[in-house]
């Protein structure tokens, strides 16, 4: 894709320069203007880490991920939706064929220590410490074997020692963790940085999308069409993705925590997808490390927790999540469904809705209800009709304003839980809020009353083809 990619060979710090350099090429997302959506970037010179590389940004734009997964921009919430009915296991293969394990670091070598094998950077000269950001943390069941694939924010604490940050009820790995704590066990877990965009896609699923027990690498096999291919750890009981520039192996240990910033003293951990740095976390689970293992000449691949990225990792399987609640409750009603960036991909939806006939009246609102139940995350949907473009916000602001009366057209839904990392979910915030995280949550119906769909009718223009006039016009 011309244009999609740059590299640079000048030397950047790890430590909040390349972030910073990144937020002007292509970021996006709820980052702090200026920034915009540009190509992709490769850095080939990390101080501090010879021989080094880093790559930033490579979902960072909608059309990159279509054009990676062989699929319009606009239908890529359908061809994830379609890849969760119809899974595709991972396979196993064996570990001299893994390209992650061509390169072999034990925690028991002399000199060892992880922050010089991974040139992990900051955000933000304020971060914790370097995060690995874009990290498939993969973890079993202990008790029935199950396995499931997630990315959480990790801190590299000490020289075989990282910090995770695992949400409180709402990831699978975390109740992996209980269990295994609760028999007084480690957790046995890998870490695959630098992997194939559909890995990175799917592991973003959630319940009740993909339940307790799902393995969202088998999303991630439709997506591919071939299974993706594992291998297993060569120091804990446990396996990685094989075509990983880098892996992580290590354990989760039982009763012990750390403080998230014990190495900064800054009080915040990273920025995260709402635009805010997040508060450092004053005890977190510790992954204690057996191996790093690589690729020769490895791409450490990293993101900006705010920026577009993410909002295509959180907000596409979201847009399928909520496409597969509806359709199956009113099929072919939702055209559309786009979770903007505005939202970091997670807290904004955007239903395109048809009206056919009079008792569809109302359904819309049953429709945006259905998507609070698909991810319960979300804070505010916005519906439309289905001649507003739902991945244009102009366009959905627009039919807000022309078609939406605050009086009638908003419903609130107080005191329901949302998301701990946005502010205002704060009783600091307003005296109604009983707890972090909980929220009130609003639908924005921006729809034309069906019996009044003459008065809204949109200028019609005459259907012509520019290139007549235009021969390269895109």
């Amino acid at each position: 894709m011309p244009g999609q990619l740059v590299q640079t060979d000048t030397e950047v710090d790890p430590m909040g320069e390349l972030s910073g350099v990144y937020r002007h090429v292509g970021a996006g997302g709820t980052v702090q203007r200026p920034t915009k959506e540009g190509p992709a970037m490769i850095f080939n010179n990390i101080k501090g880490h010879p021989g080094a590389r880093v790559a930033i940004g490579l979902l960072a734009s909608r059309e990159r991920v279509g054009y990676l997964l062989d699929c319009d921009p606009k239908k890529l919430g359908f061809l994830l939706k379609d890849s969760v009915a119809n899974p595709v296991k991972p396979v196993v293969i064996p570990n001299e064929q893994a390209k992650c394990q061509e390169v072999v670091h034990y925690a028991t070598e002399d000199g060892f220590d992880i922050r010089k094998l991974i040139p992990a950077p900051t955000n933000t000269p304020e971060d914790a410490g370097p995060y690995i950001t874009l990290g498939m943390c993969y973890a079993s069941n202990p008790q029935t074997g199950e396995s499931d694939v997630t990315i959480h924010r990790m801190c590299l604490q000490s020289k075989d020692e990282i910090s995770i940050f695992l949400q409180p009820g709402a990831r699978h790995i975390g109740y992996f963790r209980e269990l295994a704590e609760a028999a007084g066990q480690p957790l046995p877990i890998s870490v695959s940085i630098g992997v194939d965009p559909a890995i990175e896609i799917a592991s973003c699923f959630e319940p009740p999308t993909t339940p307790l027990g799902y393995d969202e690498l088998q999303a991630a096999g439709a997506i591919r069409k071939a299974p993706v291919e594992m291998v297993q750890c060569l120091t804990v009981p446990e396996k990685a993705i094989a075509n990983a520039e880098y892996v992580i192996e290590g354990e989760i240990l039982p009763y012990v925590r750390v403080r998230e910033d014990q190495n900064s003293n800054t009080g915040k951990a990273m920025p995260e997808f709402p635009g805010y740095c997040g508060p450092a976390n004053p005890e977190l689970p510790v992954i204690k490390v057996k191996a790093v293992t690589t690729r020769r000449n490895p791409i450490m691949q990293t993101c900006i927790g705010p920026s577009e990225e993410h909002v295509s990792m959180a907000g596409i399987p979201t847009e399928a999540s909520i496409l597969q609640m509806i359709e199956k409750a009113m099929p072919g009603k939702v055209q559309n469904v786009y979770c903007a960036s505005s939202g970091g991909g997670k807290y904004i939806a955007v239903l395109q809705f048809k009206k056919s006939i009079p008792s569809d009246e109302g359904r819309q609102r049953q429709a945006a209800l259905l998507a609070f139940s698909a991810f319960a995350e979300l804070k505010h949907v916005f519906l439309v009709d289905e001649d507003v473009d739902c991945f244009d916000m102009n366009d959905v602001l627009w039919a807000m304003t022309t078609r939406f009366q605050a009086d009638t057209d908003l419903i609130t839904i107080p005191g329901v839980q949302c998301h701990p990392l946005d502010p205002s979910n704060n009783p600091a915030y307003s005296g109604h809020i009983r707890g972090v995280g909980v929220a009130c949550k609003a639908i924005f119906d921006c729809t034309v009353p069906f019996d009044q769909k003459e008065r809204f009718e949109r200028a019609k223009f005459m259907e012509v083809d520019p290139k007549r006039w235009l021969p390269d016009f895109v």
